[in-house]
C-alpha cells in the first residue's frame, strides 16, 4: 500500500466512524479545485526546457487553502492531490482557519543550477499567480524547497501583482516576513505533543530513552531539544548510518560531525548500527523523523518502544498500524505530531497581515498552547468514542469540524 493509498484508509476510517452519508463522503474527498499548468524555462545551455507544474486546492471551507510546494522528479497529480486533503486534515486537527492545498513541479533539483532553480521557481508562481493570495491559497516550502526559494516565488508574485503581499506564502526569510521560530517549529512541535501524551499515558518524559530516526532539519532539532528539555537521547540515524549509545549521545557534537563531513560516521562514542536496526532497538519513545514507510508489516513486531511519536509524514503503513496497536504500543500520529511546521506558517501569515511581528517567546508559547490544546481535544475524542488508537481520533475530530463548516456554509 503506497502513501497515497495509505491516506485514503485513514480518511475512509474516520468516515465510517463519524457515520457520513455518500454525498458528505464525496465533499469531503474530492478536491474544490485542482490546476495543472506546463510553463518555459530557458536552462543554462540556452535551450528550453517546460516543465509541469501543479496546485490543488482541496478545500477553502474553513480558510485560504494552505500547504507546501514540492520540486521532486516523482511529483504528479495524484500524488498532490492526496497530500492536499491531508493538509486538509491537518490544519483542522490543530483549528487553523485554513483549508488544505498543495504544489509541486516535476523536476530533479540536484541537477539544475541554482540560476535554473530561480527561474523554475518564478515560472511556477507566473504560472499558478491568479490560484494563490494571501486570501485564497497561502503555499509554503516543502520537499527540495526552502526558504530561498520561497523568497523568490514571493518577490515574483509582488512583480506581477506591483505590490508586496507577504502573506501570500510563509516560510520566507525573516528579512521579507518570514518568522522566527519557523525552521524549529516542526520539531518543537512534535515534542509538545510528545510531552502530552507522555503525561496522559503514564510515561516519564525526563527519564525516557529517545531513538530518533532521521537526522536532518527535522530530526536535528529534535534530538536538541529533546537534550535540552531533560530526556536522554540513545539514538539516532542519518540516511546510512546510526548511532546507539544507552549512556546517551551528545547531539550537539553529532551535529557539528554531521555538518562538517556530512555523515554521523566519525562521531567517537556509541556503537555505529544500520539506521535499520536503530528502529528496533531497544529505547522508550521512537521519533520517526525521516521517510515515509520505515515502519512496516516486516519490522513492527520487533518495535520494543512503548510510544512512537511520529515526526515524519506517514512513517508507518497501515498494516504496522494494526500490528503495533495489538502490542499496545501507543502511536501519536503525524497528522497531529508534525503539525508544529505548519502551526507557525499560520503565526507567520497572521504576522504578515498584521504588520506585527512576536518575538521567539511569544511565538514558542503560542506553539506550546496550539499543540497541548489539539492533543487534548484528540484525546478527549478518543475517550468519548473508544477509539482503538488516537490515528482514527485525530482524523475522525478533523473531518467532523470540516463537514460542520460545509453544513453551516449549505454545502452539504
Amino acid at each position: 500500500m503506497g502513501f497515497n493509498e495509505a491516506a485514503a484508509y485513514q480518511i475512509k476510517r474516520a468516515i465510517k466512524l463519524l457515520g457520513l452519508d455518500d454525498e458528505t463522503t464525496q465533499a469531503v474527498l474530492e478536491p474544490r479545485r485542482a490546476l495543472e499548468v506546463t510553463f518555459p524555462v530557458r536552462m543554462d545551455n540556452g535551450r528550453v526546457k517546460n516543465f509541469k507544474g501543479y496546485r490543488v486546492q482541496h478545500t477553502d471551507v474553513l480558510g485560504p487553502a494552505k500547504g507546501g510546494i514540492r520540486f521532486h522528479q516523482n511529483v504528479d497529480f495524484n500524488e498532490v492531490k492526496a497530500l492536499s486533503t491531508l493538509m486538509s486534515i491537518k490544519c483542522s486537527v490543530i483549528g487553523l482557519p485554513y483549508g488544505g492545498g498543495k504544489g509541486g513541479v516535476t523536476c530533479n533539483t540536484k541537477e539544475m543550477s541554482e540560476g535554473e532553480l530561480e527561474r523554475v521557481s518564478r515560472g511556477y508562481i507566473r504560472a499558478i499567480a491568479q490560484f494563490i493570495s494571501s486570501d485564497k491559497d497561502v503555499p509554503a516550502p516543502d520537499m527540495y524547497t526552502n526558504s530561498k526559494i520561497m523568497g523568490w516565488m514571493m518577490d515574483e508574485f509582488a512583480v506581477i501583482k506591483q505590490y508586496s503581499d507577504f502573506g501570500v506564502i510563509t516560510g520566507k526569510p525573516l528579512s521579507i516576513g518570514g518568522s522566527v521560530g519557523r525552521s524549529s517549529a516542526t520539531a518543537r512541535g512534535g515534542y509538545f505533543v510528545t510531552k502530552a501524551g507522555c503525561e496522559k499515558e503514564g510515561i516519564s518524559l525526563k527519564k525516557a530513552k529517545i531513538c530518533i530516526h532521521g537526522f536532518g532539519n527535522v530530526g536535528g532539532h529534535a534530538a536538541n531539544i529533546f537534550a535540552a528539555e531533560g530526556s536522554k537521547v540513545i539514538g539516532i540515524a542519518d540516511s546510512s548510518t546510526a548511532l546507539y549509545d544507552p549512556q546517551g549521545i551528545n547531539v550537539q557534537l553529532a551535529g557539528r560531525i554531521k555538518a562538517e563531513t556530512g555523515s554521523l560516521k566519525d562521531y567517537p562514542r556509541g556503537q555505529k548500527i544500520t539506521p535499520e536496526e536503530l528502529l528496533i532497538s531497544e529505547c522508550d519513545i521512537l521519533v520517526p523523523a525521516s521517510m515515509e514507510e520505515v515502519i512496516n508489516k516486516d519490522n513492527a513486531s520487533l518495535i520494543k518502544a512503548k510510544l512512537i511519536a511520529e515526526l515524519a509524514n506517514g512513517p508507518i503503513t497501515p498494516e504496522a498500524d494494526a500490528l503495533l496497536t495489538k502490542k499496545n504500543i501507543i502511536i501519536l500520529p503525524d497528522i497531529l505530531t508534525n503539525a508544529g511546521g505548519v502551526t507557525v506558517s499560520y503565526f507567520e501569515w497572521v504576522q504578515n497581515r498584521m504588520g506585527y511581528y512576536w518575538t521567539a517567546a511569544e511565538v514558542e508559547e503560542k506553539l506550546e498552547k496550539a499543540m497541548y490544546k489539539a492533543y487534548e481535544d484528540i484525546y478527549k475524542f478518543k475517550q468519548e468514542h473508544t477509539c482503538e488508537d488516537y490515528r482514527v481520533a485525530a482524523f475522525a475530530i478533523a473531518i467532523q469540524r470540516i463537514v460542520q463548516a460545509m453544513k453551516d456554509r449549505g454545502w452539504v
